[in-house]
């Protein structure tokens, strides 16, 4: 049985529902994870997805801020939240699917939201950085997110990092830079590490390619130089490395009309 999952930074679902739904009628993804959705459950467009085909849906929102959302072809088995850093600030949601899915083995999917951590990468001068080095290491310490055995889990998310070199347009103009930092990236590697996750972007690119998933709004034209990072990760555990049969990036929906700054990530398995 082939599951498609897509990752993607919306950037307000309700202000980019029509560029959802345009990505969805092409893509037909069976699982979309969205991040940054902007609303309270109440106001999600529930409506919008059902018509396109999409009945479940596992939310975790906020008014004007931060926002998790799962929205699937197939039936949950169940849903959860989880807070990090005693917050509660809508950055993560899960969903267990099973036998309702038709699947013979359980599996987990985990959709996180990592903060951005802000412009300056000094934990003392700066809360938000703060936050996000604390995150990073509740996601190294969160059980929850450490797959063993035959587990069969799935990660994804704006993990708000760039860990790799070519992960980023220039390594050496960014290592001063929030994403890119070198204590982020052994942050999220250590995290990585710690769930024995394999990065699905490097397990299919190699590591001496360029791959990007963001690119700044700041650019007049995102595509002059090509300066993009790549912030949207999705990890699978190790059981489910052979599962893997494809792997995408849209880049051609940051030109889309009014874009989110990120770009649909998709993986393709056999379960």
């Amino acid at each position: 049985m082939l599951i498609s999952l897509t990752t993607w930074n919306i950037n307000s679902v309700r202000l980019r529902i029509d560029l959802v739904a345009k990505f969805i009628k092409s893509a037909r993804p069976d699982v979309l994870c969205l991040q940054e959705t902007k609303c309270i459950d109440d106001a999600f467009p529930l409506k919008r997805f059902k018509r396109l085909g999409y009945e479940h849906v596992a939310l975790n929102g906020q008014k004007g801020y931060h926002g998790v959302a799962i929205i699937s072809k197939l039936p949950f088995e169940s849903t959860d939240t989880r807070t990090f850093c005693d917050k509660v600030d809508s950055r993560h949601v899960s969903v267990s699917f099973g036998a309702r899915a038709e699947l013979t083995k359980p599996l987990v999917v985990h959709n996180l939201y990592v903060p951005a951590g802000g412009d300056i990468p000094d934990p003392a001068l700066n809360p938000k950085f703060e936050h996000k080095l604390a995150f990073l290491d509740e996601m190294k310490s969160c059980s929850a997110l450490h797959p063993r055995g035959d587990d069969r889990h799935i990660l994804v998310g704006d993990l708000n990092v760039a860990p790799h070199e070519n992960d980023v347009w220039s390594h050496r103009q960014l290592l001063k830079v929030v994403s890119h930092t070198p204590i982020e990236c052994e942050k999220l590697l250590a995290a990585q590490a710690e769930g024995a996750w394999v990065d699905v972007a490097r397990e299919r690119v190699p590591m001496a390619e360029k791959v990007y998933t963001w690119w700044s709004y700041r650019a007049a034209d995102w595509t002059v130089g090509d300066r993009g990072r790549r912030l949207d990760h999705i990890w699978v555990s190790p059981s489910l490395k052979e599962a893997i049969s494809d792997f995408k990036i849209l880049r051609d929906a940051r030109s889309w009309e009014r874009p989110s700054d990120h770009v649909p990530v998709t993986v393709t398995m056999d379960v």
